[in-house]
């Protein structure tokens, strides 16, 4: 993703709004593009990298350049280029300066800002004006240009114009020695842009580490998912499904904060998913106070927010399409689209791709927690009431059983689920066969039994709305959750669901006779299954 390209798609409508010309539009191409090399910068950057730095805060931008003369400058230079007015200039630029500061957080995710826009200079610098050295740390602009060019000040991406001047034949004897190395460096550029798989503007390029005393090198690490949330309103408007993906706690506790605003008590339901493969800012954050009620209004409605993308879906077609044109108008810095029809084959083997790249991205000695993840993206598309395995899912298990093998504290609880249009207990006996089949195929191909266990929740944990087909097929899952070896030697202590992570008990005494079916058994609360990890008795 182009750096510059996405500020525009995201931060430029939230600063423009209805005030939106081509004028305005370039002068903010041109601001982000020396805003970043600011940021590039460490020693500004650590200025306020512990700060909470609000989206509406226009002070701001007085903290990344504290020298009067500079902001004057930067104001007055934009302005002249773009033909706007200087005070309207300084106004646009400081509502951009924080928005675009969480962008780019989103973009590094774990990678520290300064890093990140160092790696990608090449993505933004051309877009630089030269009148900006006074303002940027030394070696932000792109290399001088030989003898009879011209830097432009513009946000253009056209080649740069050549101006005849007289020279003397030494210099013309230059230019065709000149004209080759240009030639060579386009050729180069062009070559690498055509890789097979070029490495995304956001992601963290995987590094290699040289070990102190060794000569082995070791892969780190690689992709940051963008922080996500999903909700699901019933048909009385209470919420109905909750789970978010955050990389930290502060950004759950706000993601938790504006839940409990809207929907009260109801948020604990919420699950969170919080790990540092995911980023630690949501672009949608600021706005969910806004948002979360507008989605509330509208029975059986549902909305993923992931990255700059709000996707919503609701079964009366009126009702979505004023809940989409609602939601561009709280959120206009966001995309906002109703959810397409479902395409079952393409979530398929789209989950299984996805799936397998995160087994791959796992390396040796992976954390279970991972594994787990990487288990429960792909989608196990079970026949109508049945709960044979498809074999378009087996060569993944397989390359699972394999790695679930060399890794030997690994202890695993498949989890099924199904959507509502069956009786509760039709659907909790089904959701248990599935998941044992799963467990026995694992068993198969060499995991160790003891290992695993299963347990069959029905439709009692949506992930989505039960109204929509789209929602329906979300709901029907198999999800892995790591277990901790304190519950699996009979003690009380309760058991957290790291791969979904969410802090809630499954049931706080283990009791397997107590009818609730929320224990860690997998005995469908059937009294003959015993009462020896009943810690009560």
């Amino acid at each position: 993703m182009d750096i510059i390209n996405h500020l525009t798609r995201t931060v430029s409508p939230a600063v423009l709004g209805d005030e939106s010309s081509p004028a305005k539009q370039n002068l903010l191409e041109q601001f982000y593009a020396i805003f970043a090399a600011r940021l590039a910068d460490r020693e500004t950057y650590d200025r306020f990298a512990n700060e909470n730095i609000a989206r509406e805060d226009q002070k701001f931008y007085d903290r990344v350049w504290t020298d009067d003369t500079h902001r004057d400058q930067i104001a007055r230079e934009l302005a002249d280029k773009h033909n706007v007015d200087t005070t309207a200039t300084r106004g646009l630029i400081a509502m951009a300066a924080p928005l675009a500061f969480h962008e780019i957080k989103s973009l590094a995710g774990n990678t520290p800002v300064p890093q990140f826009l160092n790696d990608n200079l090449d993505s933004y610098q051309h877009h630089i004006p030269a009148w900006a050295s006074t303002v940027l740390p030394a070696g932000m602009l792109a290399a001088t240009p030989v003898a009879g060019e011209r830097i432009s000040d513009t946000v253009s991406t056209a080649p740069l114009q050549r101006e005849e001047e007289k020279q003397g034949s030494f210099m013309k004897a230059l230019l065709p020695i000149i004209g080759l190395i240009i030639l060579g460096a386009l050729a180069w550029a062009l070559l690498r842009g055509c890789q097979e798989n070029p490495e995304p503007v956001a992601t963290p390029v995987v590094t290699e580490q040289q070990a102190d005393n060794s000569n082995e090198q070791v892969a780190v690490a690689a992709d940051i998912e963008p922080a996500s949330l999903r909700i699901a309103t019933g048909e009385n408007n209470e919420l109905y499904a909750c789970s978010m993906s955050v990389g930290d706690e502060t950004l759950q506790t706000n993601v938790m904060n504006a839940l409990t605003s809207a929907f009260g008590d109801e948020a604990n339901k919420c699950r969170a998913d919080v790990d540092d493969n995911f980023a630690a800012d949501m672009p949608a954050a600021a706005q969910l106070a806004t948002i979360l009620p507008i989605v509330k209004n509208v029975p059986n409605a549902s909305m993923i927010i992931k990255g700059d993308t709000i996707v919503v879906n609701a079964p009366d077609a009126a009702a979505l399409d004023q809940l989409v044109s609602d939601l561009q108008a709280a959120a206009p810095s966001m995309t906002v689209e109703a959810e397409g029809p479902l395409d079952l084959q393409g979530e398929i083997d789209d989950s299984l791709a996805a799936a397998d790249l995160a087994m791959t991205n796992l390396g040796e000695n992976p954390d279970p927690r991972d594994v787990a993840r990487a288990l429960s993206i792909q989608v196990i598309n079970f026949e109508l009431d049945k709960a044979e395995i498809p074999e378009v899912n087996k060569a993944f298990l397989d390359r699972a059983a394999k790695i679930m093998v060399e890794v030997p504290d690994m202890n695993l609880m498949i989890v099924g689920h199904t959507d509502a249009q069956a009786s509760n207990e039709y659907n909790m006996e089904l959701s248990r066969e599935r998941a044992e089949s799963v467990k026995e195929y694992l068993v198969s191909q060499g995991v160790d039994e003891s290992k695993l266990s299963t347990k069959g929740m029905g439709e009692t944990e949506p992930v989505a709305d039960n109204s929509t087909e789209q929602g329906r097929f979300r709901n029907r899952r198999i999800e892995f959750v790591v277990i901790d070896e304190a519950v699996n030697a009979n003690t009380d202590a309760p058991i957290t669901n790291t791969a979904l992570g969410t802090n809630n008990e499954l049931d706080p005494d283990l009791n397997p006779l107590d009818n609730n079916n929320d224990d860690i058994l997998p005995d469908g609360d059937d009294a003959t299954q015993g009462t020896a990890l009943d810690p009560t008795n």
